[in-house]
């Protein structure tokens, strides 16, 4: 865990529909718009104010206005709190780096613990994995009732109506072949890991990443040469792990270059603030490895859980999503 200092060569770059804001961080915060100083604000202002929100955030439940901190805003010119969901960078930090001398513009993603946790990989069609269902065949009639099943856990347990009957799933292919290919050129055999891992997801009590690996590393469905011990399945997701924190996303052409190049911030449910820096990769791919886990989203919305009939054939949807526990 690296955590970065803020001095007075530090400083937060804000972009807004109005204009791009400086907030060089001296002994007070100073805006500043085209090279002109616009505001000045004493540092202890921005903390009482942060303070208020944390407590205000941490005591009340759901979503809820906070008007006592909406004129504040206005005033520093922040008015677009959410970035772009077309980005993983939240927000741009100059940082002094200590180490070569540079101060080097650095995007974050910011993840908070104060309240639900947050996704790290969100649902879609765009995430759906699709299996082929062989040995057993279905009447209209039986099909009808598996897909009918709605306990709290129907995915599970249609699953295990279909393996009942002598069913067995293999994996084809990703729904969207963008996401296919993103997930090839991370690795070329990650589209059958990732579709072993969720399988495992959906057919045990197991829900966090690295336990479902774990489960997988033990079948060794891709019958890897582990004589030596090496950790192939975990080594892969952690690297579509730190690939989708950075910047791919299922629904456009991934090219490997990072969105958020400084790393996470992380918001802890005291209010802390701890920054996990891709200077230090393996931490930060341990930190997403062991602070993960995948998620049911719902089937209705994004078309999956549900056996279906094309050329003869049955198959069945599964769908990712990553959270943080």
């Amino acid at each position: 865990m690296i955590i970065t200092k803020i001095n007075s060569k530090n400083k937060i770059l804000h972009t807004e529909d109005n204009g791009s804001f400086e907030y060089p961080i001296e002994d007070n915060i100073v805006v500043v718009s085209g090279n002109e100083e616009i505001l000045r604000i004493p540092i202890s202002e921005f903390k009482l104010r942060a303070g208020f929100l944390l407590k205000k955030i941490r005591n009340t439940p759901g979503v809820f206005p906070v008007p006592e901190i909406e004129q504040f805003m206005k005033d520093i010119n922040c008015l677009s709190l959410k970035a772009s969901s077309s980005a993983k960078t939240d927000i741009t930090i100059v940082v002094h780096d200590q180490r070569t001398g540079l101060q080097p513009s650095l995007g974050f993603s910011i993840k908070s613990q104060l309240g639900n946790p947050s996704t790290l990989l969100n649902a879609g069609e765009t995430t759906n994995f699709i299996y082929k269902i062989t040995g057993a065949a279905f009447s209209q009639k039986e099909i009808d009732d598996i897909n009918s099943i709605s306990t709290k856990s129907k995915i599970k347990d249609r699953i295990s109506a279909i393996t009942s009957k002598g069913g067995l799933f293999s994996f084809v292919k990703t729904q969207r072949t963008i996401f296919g290919n993103n997930l090839i050129l991370i690795d070329s055999l990650l589209p059958q890991i990732l579709a072993s891992v969720l399988f495992h997801f959906y057919t045990s009590s197991h829900s966090n990443t690295a336990d479902l690996v774990k489960i997988t590393e033990t079948q060794n469905p891709l019958d890897f040469d582990i004589s030596d011990k090496h950790l192939f399945y975990s080594y892969k997701i952690k690297r579509f792990l730190t690939d989708i924190a950075l910047g791919m996303m299922p629904s456009k052409v991934w090219t490997g270059q990072y969105d958020a190049t400084g790393g996470y911030l992380i918001v802890k449910a005291d209010g802390e603030i701890v920054c996990y820096h891709i200077y230090n990769k393996n931490e930060f791919e341990d930190y997403l490895f062991a602070n993960t886990r995948l998620d049911t989203a719902s089937s209705t919305r994004h078309d999956f859980g549900v056996i279906y009939k094309e050329a003869g054939e049955y198959y069945f949807k599964l769908n990712l999503q990553v959270r943080f526990k």
